[in-house]
């Protein structure tokens, strides 16, 4: 069942409307009773997994939390190693048996290894990484373990976040699961405008940015370098729409019923660094990754110093890459982002010697560029569909120069694949405006003052979204990309 499609729009006003009507003590059992239909909706047989690591880190949680010594550190191991082999087994076993059959092939080895023919249940690096949270946070003391199996059931499958989060912490929001939710004509409102608001950039920009997207990469081989690094240009602003927009509603869908989930987005593309953008940029994975991977590694080798960091930044990144697919073109988009990372840690103080005699208008711009032009060439990676397809880009982006000076020349040159100019245009504009819509929101925090404006500005602004919506909107009932992590 996706966000972008009518049964979605059918579940989500039954299952509100039922939330408010029933009382309070059966609430959270409607929810869980939902979010289970919600998750079986895709592929019934894999919820069993759910209910696996679920029982294990329920019971989990409460031994570390009653335990003293070797036992507590005993069953927090168990926990995150039930969870890190069911990943495992289900997203990188083939992964990990493709390559290795390929090394024994080449070293014209026997040692193969059977391929699985299984499906990688959808939203698993999400729950998984959420429930992980749950047993880490009570061995350390921050969160007291649950009692209550319905609710803890409920944190893991709570339907807005389910398939592709945010990543919650418990301390955010199992408490909520437990207090009286009274019925808030506010944050109904807001929550409504927040799932349209995600609406409009998943079917109006993203899905539409597809169109233009999808057939240049699925022939790169024949297309040319300009439409290659259009299309890229293109897929980095598609990703954001369809991710952030995933999130605007689940955090959306929540705030209705008064919940409050984490802000996963928060304008990346004016980043002025790679640093900047991954606090801006999918926040509840980048901190679970910081407070779980980074921050851990890095207190244990302290001595190092900078080494420390600089080691601790690449294994958080190789693990994010990882973490994002099971190929190799993943890896070393993380590998990528993770030396940028290092770069700029290194390099801070040489860098702001050298740009301390340049305006600030000046070094702001070319550090924007030079950001954005990184994170468009690195997104190549990210859609690639392995190393030799991304190698072929990048070489025929290399080699838009002479393309360009073939122009200059007044000889034929065709663009392969590239879309009509018109369509072309289009597209930039749906996303300037995404731009000027999130720069005022961001200035005048429309989401808190949007009711104090006057009812002839709302109503032309909701009039407005819903044309956007089914005048310009795609419903091919495009899957959201990060379902597939």
């Amino acid at each position: 069942m996706l966000f972008n499609s009518f049964e979605f729009l059918l579940f989500f006003l039954i299952v509100t409307a039922a939330y408010f009507l029933l009382p309070h003590k059966l609430r959270w059992f409607h929810l869980l009773i939902a979010s289970c239909y919600f998750y079986m909706c895709f592929v019934p047989i894999y919820i069993l997994i759910l209910f696996f690591t679920i029982i294990i880190d329920y019971i989990a949680g409460i031994v570390i939390q009653n335990a003293t010594g070797k036992k507590r550190k005993l069953m927090l191991v168990v926990s995150i190693a039930a969870n890190v082999g069911v990943l495992c087994f289900f997203k990188y076993y083939n992964f990990f048996a493709i390559n290795w059959n390929s090394f024994f092939h080449f070293t014209n080895g026997n040692a193969s290894i059977p391929l699985l023919n299984i499906i990688l249940p959808i939203g698993l690096s999400f729950h998984t990484f959420q429930a992980m949270s749950y047993t880490i946070e009570i061995y350390r003391g921050n969160q007291h373990a649950e009692r209550h199996f319905g609710i803890y059931a409920l944190y893991v499958m709570f339907y807005p976040q389910l398939v592709a989060g945010p990543i919650e912490r418990p301390q955010n929001i199992i408490h909520q699961f437990h207090e009286k939710k009274h019925f808030d004509y506010p944050k109904f409102a807001s929550g409504l405008r927040l799932m349209l608001w995600g609406l409009i950039k998943k079917v109006v920009i993203a899905d539409r940015l597809a169109t233009l997207v999808d057939p240049i990469y699925n022939n790169a081989g024949e297309s040319s370098g300009v439409s290659l690094i259009l299309a890229s240009f293109f897929f980095l602003l598609q990703i954001y729409c369809d991710f952030s927009g995933y999130s605007d509603i689940a955090v959306g869908a929540a705030r209705v019923m008064g919940f409050e989930l984490m802000i996963n987005f928060n304008r990346p593309f004016i980043s002025k660094n790679v640093s900047e953008f991954w606090k801006r940029w999918h926040r509840s994975l980048s901190t679970w990754f910081y407070d779980y991977v980074f921050n851990p590694f890095v207190g244990t080798v302290r001595h190092w110093r900078k080494g420390a960091i600089a080691i601790g930044l690449f294994l958080t990144f190789f693990l994010s890459g990882l973490w994002h697919g099971a190929s190799w073109t993943f890896v070393l988009w993380g590998v990528v982002h993770g030396f940028a990372l290092i770069y700029e840690f290194l390099t801070k103080g040489i860098r702001e010697r050298i740009f301390a005699k340049v305006p600030n208008w000046l070094n702001s711009s070319i550090s924007w560029f030079a950001t954005f032009s990184f994170l468009v060439l690195t997104a190549v990676l990210f859609r690639a569909k392995n190393i030799r397809q991304a190698l072929i880009i990048y070489r025929k982006m290399c080699a838009i120069p002479h393309e360009l000076m073939l122009v200059f020349a007044k000889k034929k040159l065709t663009f392969l694949h590239l879309p009509a100019l018109a369509y072309i245009f289009g597209a930039l504009l749906l996303i300037i405006l995404l731009q000027i819509a999130e720069s005022l929101q961001e200035k005048y925090d429309l989401k808190e003052n949007f009711s104090r404006f006057p009812i002839y500005v709302r109503l032309g602004t909701y009039y407005a979204a819903v044309f956007l919506i089914f005048y310009f909107g795609v419903f091919d009932k495009h899957e959201f990309i990060y379902f597939q992590f």
